[in-house]
């Protein structure tokens, strides 16, 4: 139908009659009405009694209201095409009698008898409606078993569909109360799993708010939090499982010998104290000796009796001294063991921080994940905020990946993620920072970089990838991409600026790929 205004259209068609120099009869008036307004040339469009039936039609369902528009539109459009489709899918949207009743109750009358569409239509085949039963059969494990009546809706449908003389109407039938059944599954199912992620969430908030000390366990909730609060996937959660074990069995590892490190300081600690004591002991037993022999001395009246009494003194004198060297080579060598327990216990702290960083890196690209992002942009952002220094932002999406995926399977996929990483991060400064941003996104934070200078940057990525060919086993594939820049801009936040970019990168995508578009 022509976009033209009615009157812009009369005013053509008069015009059309003029220069064909036709009579203006009503006839040929309408004749060139209709051609102008692309109305389909047709002796007769009974509107008015036809929008007498669109008025009669319920529309309690969304599916009815849905089609019931569709139908008044296709009357606006004088388009018999476009009435008999809406009005078949309206029919898998009516109950039993639905029409019937609806249109009995408003007056109108049906012509004649109408014989069920696609009761007999040939691609209603038992082998086309057996596979549709496997299809319903396949996806009822992704909907529970807990709706009782929804799983023996489901095996009732799946059983009629299978039958070899199968019921086309009491399919439909079924198919009408399964569908309306489904909606309310499909519902309960998205809310139980909105809820089990917001109670994680929780879950991991408590633990980080108990340990808010431990880097590690720390660095173990967030990679949990970022995974749980993004749209989850399998090949995600696989992803994160293996990570997160790797992790955990370094922590258990260096915890422990922590632990160890601890008790053995602890075992020296006592054992210096012990041999204080027994030093303490041995100081106050030579002491009273020497004041016992200082009044010997003087109640002394020969040198005969001075002589036993020099030589208890240096008995005791040797005694001390032997006792003196063997506790200070003692302490020497606790001193020496302290000093090696605590430099093993500040390696085994910063193994412990190595391996909570790793919950903040991409485990295919080793680039940063989005928790890493984050840290990055807010460092970032500080060192503009005081420097007054410009930062650009990339976002950059791999072209036609999903076609990659489909046509060489998921391995070659990451192999390519892996190459474009790589690629990447040779042609970077060492100040920029990558990150992976989705799927098949990634992010480049540009510090000291105005606007022009990070499209400029971009560019000269993706001319670097026209020369640095991947490789999928013996095919030689470019990896191309398309990318959106923007520079941080006054109170704006890192993820508003990342958001441009990512708007900038569509336009990339649409104005033909392989792209870079400034925001």
């Amino acid at each position: 139908m022509s976009d033209k205004k009615p009157f812009e259209i009369a005013r053509e068609t008069l015009k059309q009659l003029t220069s064909r120099k036709l009579a203006p009869t009503p006839g040929n008036y309408k004749s060139i009405y209709n051609e102008i307004a692309g109305i389909p040339a047709v002796d007769h469009f009974p509107s008015q009694e036809l929008r007498a039936i669109a008025l009669a039609l319920p529309a309690k369902t969304p599916g009815q209201q849905r089609q019931k528009a569709l139908f008044e539109s296709a009357i606006d459009r004088m388009n018999w095409d476009a009435l008999r489709a809406a009005l078949v899918a309206y029919g898998g949207f009516v109950p039993a009698g639905g029409i019937e009743a609806s249109t009995s109750a408003a007056g109108i009358k049906p012509r004649e008898e109408v014989t069920p569409v696609g009761a007999s239509a040939p691609a209603l085949t038992a082998e086309f409606m057996a596979q549709m039963g496997r299809l319903i059969e396949y996806a009822q494990p992704a909907l529970g078993q807990e709706d009782a009546r929804f799983v023996e809706l489901t095996s009732q449908l799946v059983k009629q569909m299978k039958a070899p003389n199968f019921d086309i109407l009491g399919v439909k039938q079924a198919l009408i109360q399964y569908s309306h059944r489904l909606s309310f599954v499909a519902e309960d199912q998205a809310e139980i799993k909105n809820g089990l992620l917001k109670l994680l969430q929780l879950v991991f908030e408590n633990i980080q708010d108990i340990s808010p000390d431990d880097q590690w366990l720390r660095g173990q909730m967030e990679a949990l939090r970022t995974v749980s609060s993004q749209p989850l996937s399998l090949r995600q959660i696989d992803d994160l499982d293996r990570k997160l074990k790797d992790v955990i069995l370094n922590q258990k590892v260096t915890r422990q010998k922590a632990l160890d490190a601890q008790n053995e300081m602890r075992q020296m600690l006592a054992t210096f104290i012990d041999r204080l004591s027994k030093m303490s002991q041995s100081t106050g037993s030579f002491h009273d000796k020497l004041e016992e022999s200082a009044r010997l001395i003087e109640q002394a009246k020969s040198l005969e009796d001075i002589a036993p009494v020099l030589k208890e003194i240096v008995g005791a004198t040797r005694s001390m001294a032997g006792d003196t060297i063997s506790m200070g080579d003692e302490l020497r060598v606790m001193k020496e063991q302290a000093s090696s327990t605590q430099a093993e216990i500040a390696k085994l702290h910063q193994e412990l921080d190595r391996v909570s960083t790793q919950a903040r890196h991409d485990p295919l690209t080793g680039a940063l994940n989005r928790k890493g992002l984050e840290e990055a942009l807010e460092k970032e952002i500080s060192t503009v905020r005081r420097k007054d220094t410009p930062l650009s932002v990339a976002l950059l999406d791999i072209d036609n990946f999903k076609k990659l995926n489909d046509s060489h399977g998921h391995i070659v996929g990451d192999s390519a993620l892996t190459h474009l990483a790589t690629v990447t991060r040779e042609c970077m400064r060492p100040q920029d920072t990558l990150a992976r941003y989705g799927g098949e996104e990634f992010v480049v934070l540009l510090p000291d970089t105005p606007l022009e200078m990070g499209v400029e940057a971009m560019k000269r990525l993706q001319r670097e990838l026209t020369k640095r060919f991947f490789m999928a086993k013996e095919e030689k594939i470019l990896i191309t991409f398309s990318a959106g820049v923007a520079q941080l801009a006054g109170s704006e936040s890192g993820m508003e600026a990342i958001r441009r970019a990512d708007e900038a990168m569509y336009l990339a995508k649409r104005s033909g790929k392989n792209r870079v578009v400034g925001g």
